[in-house]
């Protein structure tokens, strides 16, 4: 059974365990903090640094040392920009990041989330906070401001919007920049902002063609719904409800429900269960915790065959290959 942890007990948890495990800080340079931990949770790396003023950019690698749940309430949220180099995160509003699709998010309220982890689970992103105000004020003109497409970031009240672009190569090549740029101290910082400006492009770029949230046109009570359902399915993968049970069970019938799934989280309700088997798979494999036909059994899969190819359509390797240590494709 997962831990659950809210953020407090989070903090109290890491302080307990500060004297224990070991944890480290340090500055490559002025504006570069590094940080590496580890405790029961996590393994982790990072670096973080303002690179102007309501500008922060982080480099995060971690590996996780259990199952454990993060809940956080509902907040007050910035304008995010996060890419995954590889691994995934599953997030309760979200649909599952990574393997292919970054995170872009404007500003405004966060509705209350939980982030699940699973033991031997590995991911490694670089993630983008700017505050409204120094990307409207500073880096906007008023034109710019008022187009569509940038106006729907800066939220205040209201809840955000969020988008999930595909990962091309053009953003996979900037994060590999960025990750190892060439240069040190001022020039370094001067390189990297000019790395976060392009990447805020694309992504501005892309929403101007997409439109709005996906979410968006479904009501509040329904996305709870959804979510909810979602939570169903997350801890029952080895033996789900059928779509007529589930959507039973959060009180909404499964047109609409598969309608949610589609606008949330971009595939259906079958798409969804069948990432989140493949995902909680890959990290049994890669914790060494069980065999292919152990695995396939945890997550509902009664033929082998059939898991083995769900895996490899998934991840781009057989789930031997992944059991001895391969990285996705």
């Amino acid at each position: 059974m997962s831990l659950i942890l809210t953020l407090a007990e989070l903090d109290d948890l890491y302080e307990q365990e500060a004297g224990q495990a070991a944890a480290s800080n340090s500055s490559l340079a002025e504006f570069e903090v590094v940080q590496r931990t580890a405790n029961s949770l996590e393994k982790s790396y990072s670096r973080s640094m303002v690179l102007a003023p309501g500008i922060e950019l982080s480099f995060l690698e971690c590996e996780y040392c259990q199952n454990w749940q993060l809940k956080v309430p509902a907040h007050n949220h910035l304008l995010q920009v996060s890419l995954f180099v590889s691994g995934h995160m599953d997030c309760s509003i979200h649909p599952t990041l990574g393997d292919g699709r970054g995170y872009f998010s404007g500003s405004g309220i966060s509705p209350g989330y939980v982030e699940t982890y699973r033991t031997g689970q590995q991911t490694r992103l670089i993630n983008i906070e700017i505050e409204p105000s120094a990307l409207a004020n500073a880096l906007l003109t008023e034109e710019q401001r008022q187009a569509e497409s940038i106006r729907q970031l800066f939220k205040t009240d209201v809840c955000k919007v969020s988008f999930y672009p595909v990962i091309t190569a053009q953003m996979r090549s900037l994060v590999h920049q960025m990750w190892n740029a060439p240069y040190q101290g001022a020039v370094k910082r001067l390189y990297l902002q000019a790395k976060v400006f392009e990447l805020l492009a694309i992504h501005l770029d892309a929403i101007s063609h997409q439109g709005a949230v996906p979410a968006l046109g479904l009501k509040p009570d329904t996305v709870e719904r959804v979510y909810a359902a979602r939570e169903i399915l997350t801890n029952q993968l080895e033996h789900p409800p059928s779509l007529l049970a589930l959507a039973q069970q959060v009180g909404v019938c499964d047109r609409t429900l598969r309608r949610g799934f589609k606008q949330l989280y971009g595939t259906t309700v079958t798409g969804y269960l069948t990432q989140q088997r493949m995902h909680q798979a890959q990290a049994l494999l890669r914790s060494r915790q069980c065999t292919v036909t152990e695995a396939a059994r945890q997550v509902g899969y009664g033929h082998l065959g059939h898991f083995a190819a769900a895996f490899k359509r998934q991840f781009g390797i057989p789930p031997k290959q992944c059991l001895a240590g391969r990285l996705s494709r």
